[in-house]
């Protein structure tokens, strides 16, 4: 049964990111080029065991080693762009990046036949069908699986800041659907995504797990697709909010902040066994905590708004900007990349407005790496 463990939570603060990439022709279109680049040709060293595909033969995952912490992502994230580039451009295609490329029409591309996907197909059936998605996944060891699901709780409310600045996916299917992040619609169609409910123990996360792998609802528990989780198999807390993203200062933002939270929330964990009262921006989880129906309201601001969003405060004592946060979260972190992210154009900003001064190759062109 392909469940995770408590006894992988070892190590506290170190580091991996997860990036999904789409496969584009010379125009910028995405083809299906994932045969080629995971199956049919050697990638570069850095990338052995670190390059993979997804559901659609135009999407592709990359994954950076193992860090110590934030000093070397910059380096480790760029350096594995560069390989992936290097490795598609040696096979005459290109390498770009958004939560959805403007131009995938789901259904005239080719799915993977890798069996795990066509078990997922089967089961899923439409919502997989058209799931042209990719995103931006950060994972941060933790060194306690108690303590990985009390912070996953309380970064729950952090998702939607997450999605609000780095939307980038304004078009789906041909269309622009009014939506900042596009992407987070169409994927949580899919069963087992979005928000999760928060666990009090990880005793009780392992449980659920357990019980929708034996019961058949996922085939494995890489399946539970929230915005955030315990990662019960590398002993880490993963974010999976934000929407893919071609500019590789954007992900070290995300990156920063991302580690710059676990470890906080931890430190607040071993602090004090009664976490007391939550604050409007990210204090502690106590039982005044917001519904996750209140969350959920806050991730829907996200995706239809952007950086124009505004969240309930997790006191709930009314609403609080986007900018406000920022600033506050840089303050109480000493974090920066966050606030450039928020200062400057927004990327679903920048997708219309290229499309309409320049047109649709601009466009394309403007997600490549």
């Amino acid at each position: 049964m392909d469940v995770g463990s408590a006894e992988e939570f070892t190590e506290m603060g170190t580091l991996g990111v997860e990036e999904e990439f789409f496969v584009v022709d010379s125009d910028g279109v995405p083809t299906s080029g994932t045969d080629t680049l995971v199956y049919e040709s050697d990638p570069p060293e850095l990338l052995e065991g670190r390059l993979d595909h997804e559901l659609f033969k135009f999407v592709v995952e990359t994954q950076t080693p193992k860090l110590d912490g934030v000093g070397g992502a910059a380096d480790a994230i760029r350096d594995v762009r560069a390989a992936l580039v290097a490795h598609a451009e040696d096979n005459d295609l290109r390498i770009a990046a958004a939560g959805l490329h403007p131009a995938a029409r789901w259904r005239e591309q080719e799915h993977a036949e890798k069996p795990r996907y066509r078990s997922q197909l089967d089961r899923i059936q439409y919502p997989q069908h058209r799931n042209t998605t990719a995103g931006l996944h950060v994972h941060v060891g933790v060194d306690d699986a108690d303590k990985a699901v009390w912070v996953a709780n309380q970064l729950r409310w952090h998702m939607p800041v997450m999605l609000a600045l780095g939307a980038n996916s304004p078009f789906w299917n041909g269309f622009d659907t009014g939506l900042a992040s596009a992407r987070a619609k169409v994927f949580e169609a899919l069963p087992n995504t979005g928000m999760p409910t928060a666990f009090d123990s990880y005793e009780e996360f392992d449980r659920f797990e357990r019980l929708m792998v034996e019961n058949g609802a996922i085939d494995d528990r890489g399946e539970l697709w929230y915005d955030v989780r315990p990662h019960s198999g590398h002993g880490t807390v993963e974010v999976r909010a934000p929407d893919g993203q071609a500019d590789p200062g954007t992900v070290q933002a995300f990156v920063e902040y991302t580690h710059a939270l676990v470890v906080d929330y931890a430190e607040c964990f071993e602090d004090s066994a009664d976490p007391g009262p939550p604050d409007a921006f990210g204090a502690r989880e106590g039982p005044e905590a917001l519904r996750r129906e209140v969350l959920d309201e806050n991730k829907w601001r996200a995706t239809r708004h952007g950086h124009d969003a505004s969240f309930v405060r997790r006191d709930a004592s009314g609403n609080v900007d986007l900018g406000e946060v920022v600033e506050r979260e840089c303050e109480r972190l000493d974090v920066s990349g966050i606030r450039t992210v928020y200062e400057r154009e927004s990327g679903a900003s920048r997708q219309r407005r290229l499309l309409a001064e320049f047109g649709e190759a601009a466009l394309y062109e403007s997600l490549v790496l």
